[in-house]
């Protein structure tokens, strides 16, 4: 069976970018980048309107359909999608899938085959996957309750760790929330427990940011500040760890990574992560971030980070005001700004001495540490459970597969 046979094949479409009408709607416009955020596309960066859909309606999808990047180094990244959307031309989706297919199983299937994709892909300087040859590729016929049965296995974990994401979502919302309130409005609790700045608290204007802050309080780099400090390369010597290279951190979710020893490590492999310590990824439009609080020590311990991060050691009681910090829209609108480079946009610590932050008093960061302590707590704890379920999906899903496991009834 072929997978012309069980749906509908449809390659994706952008729509003239000369008609703005087209754009800033409600229907998503999926690209290969949404391929990468789990099982199921629920957000996309770009969306498009009825009218940019209607200019696009053949290489448009509706329902349960199973995405394919079929391009490039996205070939083979595969999620599913359950809303009416379109996607750009570098992916091909099956829609419209038949009742004697499981959908989610289709899904899982075609995860086990990104190198095969690649064998069979044209290839001049970009490797490509048309659609004749996508949906001329054969897929076992298998009956459907095994199917459902594989599927429910993989679907469970993929559901939890969409659940822990979710929570961590909300949390990072609330500690947002929080930090605007405290550190950009300058309403924190003063000694009476009312908001400082509405309550008429003492303010004086700093040069460096160019408006008026809490009185005492002092403007410092992010790279050279009195809450934090620079952590050099260089890692202990090892066994065998995990690899983290800035393409295994999505926002501040980590996938398996890749096993290294210390003698065969590639140079990149040199930053040692620490408790109490926040990284990020030095390219420009990379929002990659890791904090690394006691909670994460099963991480710290089994792991080396890739030179392309930047970590700051922190205070025990600044570790959660630098991570909102990083966390903040505006330390990566600048961070971007103040990157260059030929063909790598990035920054380095010299670049980075002209990000500056506000740095608030004893009293307060240790309130918002203290406030803000059991959310990352938990966040950590929730990370690392989702780095756990994500190898057991690693390791079961080609079992699974290829029938080396089976599901019992």
């Amino acid at each position: 069976m072929k997978i012309k046979d069980i749906g509908t094949v449809v390659t994706g479409k952008t729509p003239q970018t000369s008609h703005a009408e087209y754009y800033g709607g409600k229907y998503m416009f999926v690209t290969p980048t949404e391929l990468h955020g789990g099982y199921k596309v629920s957000h996309a960066e770009k969306t498009i309107t009825e009218e940019g859909l209607n200019s696009i309606k053949s290489n448009t999808i509706d329902g349960t359909s199973v995405l394919v990047g079929c391009i490039g180094w996205d070939m083979g990244n595969v999620a599913m999608c359950f809303d009416k959307c379109a996607s750009n031309q570098q992916i091909n989706s099956i829609t419209n899938i038949s009742e004697d297919y499981n959908p989610f199983y289709l899904y899982y299937w075609l995860c086990t085959k990104k190198e095969y994709l690649f064998s069979i892909a044209s290839v001049t300087r970009t490797p490509i996957l048309s659609k004749g040859v996508f949906e001329e590729i054969e897929i076992p016929e298998i009956k459907r309750e095994d199917q459902d049965k594989v599927a429910d296995v993989l679907l469970a974990i993929d559901k939890k760790i969409e659940a822990n994401t979710a929570i961590n979502d909300n949390l990072q919302q609330q500690i947002k929330l929080l930090y605007d309130y405290w550190f950009s409005q300058f309403d924190f609790p003063n000694a009476e427990g009312l908001p400082f700045k509405s309550s008429g608290g003492e303010m004086e204007y700093s040069d460096r940011l160019k408006r008026n802050i809490p009185l005492g309080w002092t403007v410092e780099s992010v790279i050279d500040n009195t809450i934090s400090t620079p952590i050099k390369p260089g890692v202990e010597v090892f066994d065998k760890k995990t690899y983290l290279a800035t393409a295994d951190v999505n926002g501040t979710t980590i996938s398996s990574g890749s096993l290294i020893d210390y003698e065969n490590r590639e140079g990149r492999a040199n930053m040692q992560p620490s408790v109490s310590s926040v990284w990020f990824a030095k390219m420009k439009n990379s929002i990659k971030h890791l904090y690394l609080n006691k909670q994460m020590q099963p991480i710290i311990d089994s792991t080396i980070l890739s030179t392309g991060f930047c970590g700051l050691q922190c205070l025990e009681q600044s570790f959660e005001y630098m991570a909102a910090f990083i966390e903040h829209s505006y330390f990566e609108s600048v961070k971007d700004v103040l990157a260059h480079g030929a063909t790598q946009e990035s920054v380095n610590n010299d670049d980075l001495l002209g990000l500056v932050m506000v740095v608030p008093n004893k009293d307060v960061l240790d309130l918002f540490h203290r406030r803000t302590a059991p959310m990352y707590a938990q966040i950590s704890k929730n990370i690392c459970e989702n780095q756990q379920l994500t190898k057991l999906r690693g390791w079961l899903l080609p079992m699974l597969m290829n029938g080396q496991a089976i599901v019992g009834d």
